[in-house]
C-alpha cells in the first residue's frame, strides 16, 4: 500500500487535509512508516487550534487515562505500580561501530531498531494514534528546535500540549524542515489504563535520525519525548553547533535600583533547584531545561518548555504559596500519582488532612494496603507530579517566550554537601568555575535516596543522566564556550546544606534568597569579595545588610564565620575524590588536573599558616 494510501485510510478528511497542507515529504514519510507498522484504528492530526487541544483532553478522560476532579480543568492520571520514574536501565543509545559512547547505556543499532520495530508491530490495534508537531524553546527563534510526536496515549498528547508550544503552523510555512523525533506507545494496558508489560519497556535514542523510541511505559520521563529524551538529542545537536544544551532553570534576580538580571541554574535532584527558582520576590522563566547561545559577544538562554512537570511532594501553602495557588485554581493541571479522593487530590507534605482511602496508582487504595512484596504501598507517591503552564504562575517572568532569549549574566551550580562547600562563593574566571564547580558537583544520598546516608554521588554540571557524548568532550565544550565572548557568564557555587558538629543545618530554607541577591550584586559590580583558596566570598557587611533589608533578621558575625569559614581537609579530599574520578575516563582535559592541582596547593598553603579550618576574616 502507497504511503499516502494508508494516511488516507487511518485519517479522517480533516486530519488528512492538514497532513497534507504540510507539503513535507519526511513527515509524510515518518507518519506513514509508523501508521503501518503501530496500526491504529485512526490518526489524529493535532494543529494549533483551540478545537483540537481540546479534542485530546476529551479524548484523555473518555479513555479513562485522566480523572476530571472538583477543580474545572484539573484532571489526575495514574501510572503503573512498577511505572514511577525514567527507567535507566532500559533507556539506551542506539550506536554503531564508528560511534562509541565511553560509559554510556547503548545497544547496536541494527539490533535496536529490530526489536523495536518488533515491539510496536501492531501495538496500537484499536486506539487512535495522535500526531503533534512542537517546539523546543520559543516558536521561530535562534533557538528553536521543532518536534513531532507520534504516540497513542492520550495523557501524553495532553503533557505535550501543556509543556511545549505547538509548531503546526511553522511547519505548515516551512516545506523542508528539519525536525527531532518521537514514537510512544503504552502498549496493552490495564484496568487502570497503566501499562502491563513492564518487563518490554524500551526507550532508545537513536542519534543518527534524531528518533527516540518508547514503548510499554506511560511515566512522562520515559514517554514525553520533548523532555529529558529530547535533551540527549539536543546535547549531540549543540556539540556540532557550538552552544549548550543544559539542565538548568532560568529565573531572573532583582535588585534594589530595579535592576534585573538573568541566572541560570544547575543542580542535582534534591538539592533545591526548584526552591531556588521560584523563591519570593524573583520571577521564574524556566525550572529544568535550558539551551544557551552566543549572540554579540555575550550569552542568552531561553526555557526549553512552556510548562512545568513538578514533583508535587511537600508543596503546601506556606512553603510554596504560587505553585499552591495554580494547583487550586481553575484551569489545566494535570495531578499524576496522587491520592484521589471525592474529586480531591491529596499528596505526601500538602498540610492537609489524609482520607483513609481514595484512587492512587495502585488502583483502589486504603491505609494498610500492601504491594506483592508486602510493602505498604503510601497514598502519594514520593515522585508524585504536577503539570501546569508557567504562565498559570504569578511569578513568571515576561520574557517566557521573547525569541531573542535573555543575557545570562551568572549560572549557579548547587549540591548537597555537609561539610566542604559554603553556602555561597564565587569562581576565580570562567575556567576556573568550570572545572573546580560545575564539572566538580556532588551531591549526597539521603534517608529518601536508594543507597548509603551520606555517600557522595558526582554527578558532573547535574547533567550525568542525560549526557549523550565522552564526559571529556562535554568539559571540552564548556571550557571552549567562551570562545569570542566580550564577558563570560559569572560561575557561582551554592550549598545549601551545610551542617554545624551536631549534624543540623546552619542555614534557613529562605537564606538562598540572599545569596541570590549577593550573587545578583557581584554581576553588576555593586559589593566587594574576599579573595580566598577556594573562589571569591561574601564580605561580612554586605551580608547583614542584604540579611535585614531581604529577610528582615539580623546576620551576626559568629554566624558569618560558621557559614564561611573553609574547610580545608574537606575541600582537599572532594579535590582528591575528583582526580580519581576523572582518572577513569579518557580524553578529559589535561586542564581540569591542573587547575584541581593549583587549588590543591592553595589550600595546603593556607592551612599551613592558619589552620585546617579558617575563618573568611583571615583573607582580608
Amino acid at each position: 500500500m502507497e504511503k499516502v494510501d494508508i494516511l488516507k485510510q487511518k485519517c479522517n478528511k480533516t486530519s488528512f487535509e492538514k497532513l497534507s497542507g504540510l507539503n513535507n515529504r519526511k513527515i509524510l514519510d515518518f507518519i506513514s512508516k509508523y501508521a503501518a507498522i503501530c496500526n491504529p484504528d485512526s490518526v489524529f492530526i493535532r494543529s494549533d487550534s483551540t478545537e483540537d487541544a481540546e479534542y485530546i483532553r476529551k479524548k484523555a478522560v473518555e479513555l479513562g487515562e485522566e480523572n476530571t476532579l472538583k477543580i474545572a480543568g484539573h484532571t489526575t492520571h495514574f501510572d503503573g505500580i512498577h511505572d514511577q520514574a525514567r527507567d535507566k536501565e532500559k533507556t539506551k543509545f542506539l550506536i554503531t561501530k564508528e560511534m562509541p559512547l565511553e560509559g554510556l547505556n547503548s545497544i547496536d543499532r541494527e539490533e535496536g531498531l529490530e526489536e523495536i520495530e518488533v515491539l510496536l508491530k501492531d501495538i496500537m490495534k484499536g486506539r487512535e494514534m495522535y500526531v503533534l508537531f512542537l517546539c523546543l524553546g520559543p516558536v521561530d527563534s535562534e533557538f528553536s528546535i521543532y518536534a513531532v510526536q507520534i504516540t497513542d496515549s492520550a495523557y501524553v498528547a495532553h503533557s505535550e500540549d501543556i509543556l511545549y508550544r505547538g509548531a503546526y503552523q511553522v511547519f505548515k510555512n516551512t516545506p523542508n524542515i528539519d525536525f527531532f523525533r518521537y514514537i510512544h506507545s503504552a502498549g496493552e494496558v490495564d484496568e487502570n489504563k497503566a501499562s502491563k508489560d513492564i518487563d518490554k519497556r524500551r526507550v532508545y535514542v537513536d542519534f543518527l535520525e534524531d528518533t527516540v523510541y518508547s514503548v510499554n511505559t506511560q511515566y512522562a520521563g520515559n514517554t514525553v519525548g520533548l523532555k529529558k529524551l529530547s535533551l540527549r538529542l539536543a546535547i549531540r545537536k549543540a556539540d556540532r553547533e557550538g552552544w549548550l544544551a543544559e539542565h538548568m532553570f532560568v529565573m531572573a534576580v532583582h535588585g534594589e535600583e530595579g535592576e534585573k538580571n538573568y541566572f541560570t541554574g544547575a543542580y542535582p535532584s534534591s538539592c533545591g533547584k526548584t526552591s531556588t527558582c521560584m523563591v519570593k520576590g524573583e520571577k521564574i522563566l524556566g525550572d529544568d531545561i535550558a539551551y544557551l547561545k552566543k549572540k554579540d559577544g555575550k550569552v542568552y538562554a531561553v526555557n526549553v518548555e512552556r510548562g512545568i512537570f513538578g514533583i508535587i511532594r511537600d508543596v503546601n501553602p506556606g512553603d510554596d504559596p504560587l505553585i499552591w495557588k495554580a494547583l487550586n485554581t481553575e484551569g489545566e493541571v494535570i495531578f499524576s500519582n496522587i491520592l484521589s479522593k471525592d474529586g480531591v487530590p491529596y499528596w505526601k507534605g500538602d498540610n492537609k488532612s489524609t482520607p483513609q482511602d481514595g484512587v492512587n496508582f495502585s488502583g483502589p487504595w486504603s491505609a494498610g494496603k500492601i504491594d506483592e512484596f508486602g510493602n505498604e504501598i503510601p497514598f502519594s507517591h514520593a515522585n508524585a507530579r504536577y503539570t501546569v503552564r508557567l504562565n498559570s504562575l504569578e511569578n513568571c517572568d515576561s520574557e517566557l517566550d521573547n525569541p531573542k532569549g535573555v543575557l545570562v549574566e551568572g549560572i549557579i551550580y548547587g549540591g548537597r554537601d555537609s561539610n566542604t562547600w559554603v553556602p555561597v562563593f564565587e569562581s576565580f574566571n570562567w575556567v576556573h568555575g568550570v572545572i573546580t564547580i560545575a564539572s566538580s558537583l556532588e551531591s549526597e544520598t539521603t534517608a529518601a535516596t536508594i543507597g548509603k546516608v551520606g555517600e557522595r554521588k558526582f554527578n558532573v554540571m547535574a547533567n550525568l543522566d542525560f549526557l549523550s557524548m565522552p564526559i571529556g568532550r562535554y568539559i571540552e565544550n564548556y571550557l571552549g564556550f567562551i570562545k569570542d565572548l566580550k564577558k563570560a557568564p559569572t560561575i557561582f557555587g551554592v550549598n545549601y546544606f551545610l551542617h554545624d558538629n551536631h549534624g543540623e543545618y546552619i542555614s534557613s530554607i529562605h537564606d538562598k534568597r540572599v545569596w541570590l541577591k549577593w550573587m545578583q550584586l557581584r554581576v553588576n559590580d555593586k559589593a566587594d569579595a574576599i579573595k580566598t583558596p577556594v573562589g571569591y566570598l561574601p564580605k561580612y557587611q554586605d551580608l547583614k545588610k542584604l540579611f535585614n533589608n531581604v529577610l528582615g533578621k539580623d546576620f551576626s558575625e559568629i554566624e558569618y564565620v560558621q557559614f564561611f569559614s573553609i574547610r580545608c581537609s574537606q575541600n582537599l579530599e572532594k579535590i582528591q575524590r575528583i582526580k580519581n574520578i576523572y582518572h577513569g575516563f579518557k580524553d578529559v582535559p589535561e586542564v581540569v588536573f591542573e587547575i584541581l592541582d593549583v587549588q590543591k596547593v592553595k589550600i595546603e598553603k593556607a592551612a599551613g599558616e592558619f589552620g585546617d579550618i579558617i575563618s573568611p576574616e583571615e583573607f582580608i
